[in-house]
């Protein structure tokens, strides 16, 4: 039962790893290849009035276009791929009796 628990939670922090825009501190938004300094306290500016709900939105922003969006889209995508590999390699770790 422990196990199950414990896989349980694991999953659940994993779920919300990938970056969120709209919350994401101005360190994460620089860790996505593109943007820096300048790039990030416009996202942080821009969310002030507006709500961030797909990296598309941030084509509203000057200087953001089809690359750095790109960018963002394939940061969420290894995040969910590491998550993936993450889970199954702590399913063959800890096995379920039955």
């Amino acid at each position: 039962m422990k196990k199950i628990v414990a896989l349980l939670m694991l999953c659940v922090s994993f779920m919300f790893a990938a970056i969120n825009l709209q919350t994401a501190t101005k360190e994460e938004l620089m860790s996505i290849k593109g943007i820096g300094d300048k790039k990030a306290d416009s996202i942080i500016e821009y969310r002030k009035t507006n709500e961030i709900k797909d990296p598309e939105d941030l084509k509203n922003i000057k200087g953001f276009g089809d690359s750095i969006v790109s960018n963002i889209k394939k940061s969420d995508e290894n995040v969910k791929v590491k998550v993936d590999k993450k889970l199954e390699k702590t399913k063959e770790e800890m096995p379920i009796k039955k």
